[in-house]
């Protein structure tokens, strides 16, 4: 079975940004969207409550947002297969369980809340850092269309993982369908004892890191190159702290792909200070990919 690319809804503008950029992204992997509301209003409000005090209930408002995001997304993709539900759960909890069974998730970078456009919401943040699937995090203001991109570039953050990480294939796979260029960015950092008043001695050890980093890049992406020879590819080695120098090359990205390591049986947030920066302050769409160690 086909596994779905999954979109919370909750009614907001971020989540509606979101479930255009889905439908999208569903269209050119020809994959089914699954779109899913979830609160705890049964806990708070029961249906019979609610009628009888003449008011709607909160079921009737969720079913009204799911029906509104279902014709958004069929005017954008016609053809889509969809699916909804409208789940009595908190909505991380919904969504890490929908995320066991789908391609990816899709957020929008706050939701209800009326938390300011710059910040990244407590779901969207708890979601990334703990789904067992890709989780695109719409960045606030990006309207770009996947197959569409305002840039046609996406950035890939090359981490040190074993060659072929679910990150890289992610990124290339993101790339051939959108025919995108990718841009794998790797940074380094200058040695702390290295001087500018000794620029002979000094310059070895810079050389050495920048030339580790390269080999790096061209380690991890071997595998991705041979599987996806279309792809055009770009690699650079940029001097700077890993999150501002993915931070300034989001400014120019329709996607900016992240991993993110998961271990067996840790309970709690598992995000990294990297992806963590990226959430809050990049540009453009963050997906954050889960490498499990």
């Amino acid at each position: 079975m086909e596994l779905p690319l999954v979109v919370g809804v909750d009614g907001s503008e971020s989540s509606l940004r979101a479930v255009d950029w889905a439908a999208d992204e569903a269209a050119l992997h020809r994959a089914p969207l699954r779109l899913v509301n979830a609160s705890l209003w049964e806990r708070y409000e029961g249906a019979a409550l609610a009628d009888d005090l003449g008011k709607p209930s909160e079921r009737v408002l969720a079913e009204n947002i799911v029906a509104s995001a279902t014709d958004r997304a069929r005017r954008r993709s016609p053809d889509l297969k969809i699916s909804t539900d409208i789940l009595p759960e908190d909505a991380v909890t919904a969504l890490l369980h929908e995320g066991r069974n789908a391609s990816a998730l899709v957020i929008g970078s706050h939701g209800r809340s009326g938390i300011a456009e710059l910040l990244l919401g407590s779901v969207s943040l708890a979601v990334a850092a703990r789904a067992d699937c890709p989780v695109i995090v719409l960045r606030g203001g990006h309207d770009s269309r996947p197959g569409r991109g305002i840039h046609q570039r996406i950035v890939l953050g090359v981490d040190e993982p074993p060659e072929g990480s679910a990150a890289v294939r992610f990124a290339f796979l993101e790339a051939e369908v959108r025919h995108a260029e990718l841009h794998a960015v790797r940074a380094w950092r200058r040695p702390a004892h290295e001087t500018t008043e000794h620029p002979l001695p000094a310059g070895e050890p810079a050389r050495y890191d920048e030339n580790r980093a390269a080999e790096t890049v061209e380690e991890a992406l071997r595998a991705a190159v041979a599987e996806h020879p279309s792809v055009e590819l770009h690699r650079r080695t940029v001097e700077g702290p890993a999150r501002t120098v993915l931070m300034d090359a989001s400014a120019t990205a329709d996607l900016l792909v992240v991993g993110a390591e998961r271990r067996h049986g840790h309970v709690g947030l598992q995000l990294g200070r990297v992806a963590h920066a990226v959430l809050h302050r990049a540009v453009c769409p963050v997906a954050v990919v889960p490498q499990w160690v």
